[in-house]
């Protein structure tokens, strides 16, 4: 495959291929971040939640099986390789949740509704990617990192599996593929759940995706000759990754994030056509879209900060059992409650 393809090309396949089908979960299994927290605060249903405790489990499970087989090294991924930094966890969890509840998406939701002709959301995926590369390496980046640190690389990953593998002398492996389950156990216990089938198979098949990238980033780390990051999908910094690659694709090279992008907004293309929900809609109230930019700006700073979106940390990051996952997972959840709240009790006749 490396003689067909060069290795980026290559990535970006994988990324492509996890982005497609992340794309027909949101589409046709409704599978959403803002939506599952809207279910539990105002619409008294937990299944959508529940799906993300589905999809956080399988990724658990397949993860750590690949890495007792030999086809993951741990260490080698991003979130166990960073420094742990829970205060910029916070914070940026905190900036990304409230963000998405004014922009009404986050940036997968964001491309997935794109893909199902949502010009709103176009604008919401060029400013949040603009805004995390603004953060990144940008007029913002000095500020994030006298505030939150560079992120230096460790010694001792900070995870779960391998701080209670030092402890005990069980292997992570065991415990990472033991947590997955203990995660499935109460995710399953809701009878409702267990009876929604749909929302079984596409929680399923989303933790799956996030299993296929770091499976194939690794294979070609593994193989191929330059230095490739060992990743899965995220939807922060991919997405100015993505608008760059299309200004400079001459002389740029493709990556996974790009593959990812793009996967999602093909899956979410074809879904939308599957379901005979594809149409063209935008945007005629000044007010709300002036509350969109701003939630999209405040997306983009805060999964720089916190080094992940709700994807990144709740499910790639979640798959390895990285220390800020859950505590990510937590502060986005909070974030979003605190600006709906705001929303529905008139927050918005101040925008």
């Amino acid at each position: 495959m490396l003689g067909i393809l060069s290795e980026q090309q290559l990535v970006a396949l994988v990324g492509a291929f996890g982005g497609v089908w992340l794309g027909l979960a949101a589409r046709i299994g409704r599978f959403c971040t803002l939506g599952a927290i809207e279910d539990v605060f105002y619409g008294d249903s937990t299944l959508r939640l529940r799906m993300w405790g589905v999809a956080i489990g399988v990724a658990v499970i397949g993860t750590f099986s690949l890495s007792a087989f030999g086809f993951l090294d741990l260490d080698q991924t991003l979130y166990l390789s960073r420094e742990w930094n829970p205060v910029a966890n916070v914070v940026g969890g905190l900036m990304f949740g409230y963000g998405m509840a004014l922009a009404g998406n986050c940036g997968y939701g964001a491309l997935a509704r794109l893909g199902g002709g949502d010009l709103r959301s176009f604008v919401i995926v060029l400013v949040m990617g603009l805004s995390a590369y603004i953060t990144l390496g940008g007029a913002l980046s000095a500020p994030r990192i006298w505030l939150f640190g560079s992120g230096a690389d460790v010694t001792v990953m900070p995870g779960l599996a391998t701080g209670v593998s030092q402890i005990t002398g069980i292997s992570a492996q065991t415990v990472g593929i033991f947590c997955g389950i203990l995660i499935l156990i109460p995710t399953l216990a809701s009878k409702s759940m267990r009876r929604a089938h749909t929302h079984l198979i596409w929680g399923v098949v989303v933790g799956l995706a996030i299993v296929s990238g770091w499976a194939g980033t690794q294979w070609v780390a593994a193989n191929g000759f330059a230095a490739t990051p060992v990743i899965s999908h995220t939807f922060s910094a991919p997405l100015g990754e993505t608008m760059l690659y299309a200004m400079t694709s001459s002389g740029n090279t493709i990556s996974f994030g790009t593959g990812s992008v793009l996967g999602v907004l093909i899956g979410a293309f074809v879904g939308s056509l599957l379901k005979g929900h594809f149409r063209w809609e935008a945007c005629d109230d000044p007010r709300e879209l002036g509350r969109q930019i701003l939630g999209a700006c405040l997306m983009g700073i805060g999964a720089v900060v916190t080094v992940g979106c709700s994807v990144g940390q709740g499910l790639s990051a979640f798959s390895v059992l990285a220390y800020s996952a859950p505590l990510v997972l937590g502060s986005i959840f909070v974030g979003a409650a605190i600006g709906l709240r705001q929303l529905i009790l008139g927050f918005a006749r101040g925008i």
